[in-house]
């Protein structure tokens, strides 16, 4: 497996990143001064406990959410300052975002759900070429209910990657699915990383995913408190959890 990229533009940088949120009278900290840079076509895992700040940092780096101090910067747009129209065309245009759900339309095909998320990008992917590209090409005409967990999580992943995204966003994308199938989707993220020079972020509680990433960040109580850089990455197809 590739090693991190040499000398690669920062796709992302966060400096100082807080985020409070005020539950009646009472002021929850949720992020405690994260700064952080990921690299151009890196594939970087955040890992920690429920409650540790993953989602928060996931939600602020894909415009879903605004930090309550710091700043965030898209290469050299500071999107913790735009406007809520700006954040929309930043994450229509740039970001890719894989849950641990799927959230697919259960009356649409497979094709279908893609398509759906072409129809807003600024300059999608082939629909079916991307579906190929996931392993789906044979079963783009059925229904997510007659898709097995592992090819509805791959349908998620075409539909995060058809509107040609710089940033692919993956919230616990193997969490709802079992070890073998786990690393299925874990093999096709890093192929999306290498192959198409996508940067990904993906969090997770489960440790055992750290090898495959060029960096690992652990994540508690808010704060980064560990930096692993990986110099010897592990294929998915090795990964024992």
């Amino acid at each position: 497996m590739s090693a991190a990229p040499a000398a690669a533009a920062t796709t992302l940088r966060l400096e100082g990143v807080g985020k409070t949120y005020q539950m009646g009278e009472v002021a929850v900290e949720v992020l405690r001064g994260i700064t952080l840079e990921v690299k151009e076509a890196e594939l970087l895992v955040m890992i920690g406990p429920s409650g540790s700040g993953k989602s928060t940092i996931l939600n602020i780096i894909g415009g879903m959410d605004s930090p309550s101090a710091g700043r965030v910067w898209y290469r050299d747009e500071e999107i913790s300052a735009d406007d809520s129209r700006a954040l929309t065309r930043y994450r229509r245009d740039k970001i890719g975002f894989v849950f641990q759900f799927y959230n697919l339309v259960p009356n649409l095909t497979a094709k279908e759900n893609v398509m759906v998320a072409t129809e807003i990008a600024r300059d999608p992917l082939d629909v079916d070429e991307v579906l190929d590209l996931v392993g789906l090409g044979d079963r783009k005409d059925h229904f997510p209910s007659q898709l097995s967990g592992g090819e509805q999580q791959r349908v998620a992943i075409a539909r995060a990657l058809a509107t040609n995204p710089e940033i692919v966003l993956c919230d616990e994308p193997t969490g709802a699915l079992d070890f073998e199938t786990g690393k299925r989707v874990l093999r096709l993220l890093v192929d999306v990383n290498e192959k198409l020079k996508k940067t990904v972020l993906i969090i997770t509680h489960n440790t055992a995913i750290a090898p495959i990433a060029h960096r690992v960040l652990h994540l508690r109580s808010g704060e980064i408190v560990q930096v692993d850089v990986n110099r010897n990455r592990v294929p998915p197809e090795e990964v024992v959890w």
